[in-house]
């Protein structure tokens, strides 16, 4: 039932947001060298790689480390950086990952390849058996500020409550965060 929803509401969400997605491709590669999307692999389902498309709100030469592991991360913004990532636009692409099966709405945030001590935190909880997701219920709770035993204990508390009201609820506070 979840896998239905996610596909139908993607594609319903990318028709609607095709016209906004190409003006945001467009002003990333018009304020910046490099291509509108970039690809981070990132730990899916299962402890599986999967290549997940953002909008790119770094410089090319950005290291590739999670945003809180940096120490001046806004030096590696592009001038509309801050803006993508302020309002989540930057995640849209993922919709794409959301269709083809590699994620979900809701569920933990897929870590990075390198986030060697949250991937094993997730492992030690099972966490790692959930599908990864465009959003979550650590991050309405903290986000990048969370510690990384906070957000695996979100991560578990999600799993524990996982249901479909459960993840309208948390697509509810993703948008009301956003907006």
């Amino acid at each position: 039932m979840k896998r239905l929803f996610d596909f139908f509401f993607a594609i319903v969400i990318l028709l609607i947001l095709c016209v906004p997605m190409v003006f945001i491709a467009c002003l990333v590669c018009l304020t910046s060298k490099g291509s509108a999307l970039y690809w981070s692999n990132r730990i899916g389902k299962d402890g599986v790689i999967f290549s997940m498309p953002k909008f790119r709100s770094m410089r090319v030469e950005s290291p590739e480390l999670a945003t809180d592991l940096m120490v001046n991360p806004e030096k590696f913004l592009t001038p509309i950086g801050s803006i993508l990532r302020r309002s989540s636009c930057d995640e849209l692409p993922q919709l794409f990952s959301i269709i083809k099966g590699d994620m979900s709405f809701v569920g933990p945030r897929p870590a990075l390849f390198n986030q060697n001590e949250l991937i094993a935190l997730r492992q030690e909880d099972n966490v790692d058996k959930l599908m990864p997701g465009l959003t979550g219920w650590a991050q309405i709770n903290g986000r990048d500020s969370l510690l990384l035993h906070e957000k695996v204990a979100f991560d578990v508390e999600y799993c524990q409550r996982q249901s479909i009201a459960f993840d309208l609820q948390i697509l509810w506070l993703t948008l009301l965060k956003i907006f």
